[in-house]
């Protein structure tokens, strides 16, 4: 794995031995998610046991979160571009800005299974679904949703998110996009890959959080 060094100096002396200006299935990535989906992509940190790239010995999230000096990759930003800006950061993971061109709603990754399983049955819309590898699923809506969700909650019935295990993530957080690895635990995988119809226009959360809520609440009790 190429680590990046969180300082400038760090950077320039990995450069001669691990930069890669070949084309990685993380600027591919990037490059779909600038180019196809709209969505601003920045470079992060990457983690092996308790140590993080970024280079703070007494880092809180090792390996999950952006590299602070490194700058965003924004929506429409070619595969040429995506690869140019990869190359200055071998190694880094593949991060997604919250509360721009979606908010996300997490929950335990079995009930987000079974939520998820109910919806498409239901033939409700339905954005793209991550399951992290520390067994979180995450919806991607409509951005707002995050600020909206208590009181969305409370109008169906529901007091407490937490007592649910429903999150919600907004303005100022970031979600690991796959197929990079989250905090040294392993990759981030699709449980339902973005598409056109869903990526650009992620759905209210309304419409899901019925279903999240009703399954999440059976799954703990």
């Amino acid at each position: 794995m190429g680590f990046t060094i969180g300082s400038s100096r760090g950077i320039r002396d990995i450069r001669s031995g691990t930069r890669r200006r070949g084309r990685t299935s993380e600027c591919t990535a990037v490059a779909e998610f600038t180019g196809l989906w709209g969505w601003d992509v920045v470079a992060g940190a990457r983690a092996a046991g308790s140590a993080c790239s970024c280079g703070d010995t007494k880092c809180p999230t090792p390996g999950a979160h952006p590299l602070t000096f490194a700058p965003e990759v924004r929506a429409g930003a070619t595969l040429d571009e995506v690869t140019d800006a990869w190359a200055e950061l071998p190694g880094a993971a593949v991060m997604l800005p919250v509360g721009r061109a979606f908010d996300a709603i997490e929950v335990a990754e079995p009930a987000g299974r079974r939520a998820l399983a109910r919806l498409e049955r239901m033939g409700l819309p339905l954005g793209p679904v991550t399951a992290t590898p520390d067994h979180r699923a995450q919806f991607l809506v409509a951005p707002g949703a995050a600020a909206e969700l208590p009181s969305l909650l409370y109008r169906m019935g529901w007091d407490d998110p937490t007592s649910l295990d429903l999150r919600g993530l907004g303005p100022g957080t970031h979600i690991t996009a796959p197929p990079s690895d989250r905090g040294g635990l392993g990759p981030v995988r699709w449980l339902r890959s973005p598409a056109l119809d869903s990526a650009t226009k992620p759905p209210a959360a309304r419409l899901l959080l019925g279903t999240l809520a009703y399954v999440a609440h059976r799954s703990r009790a």
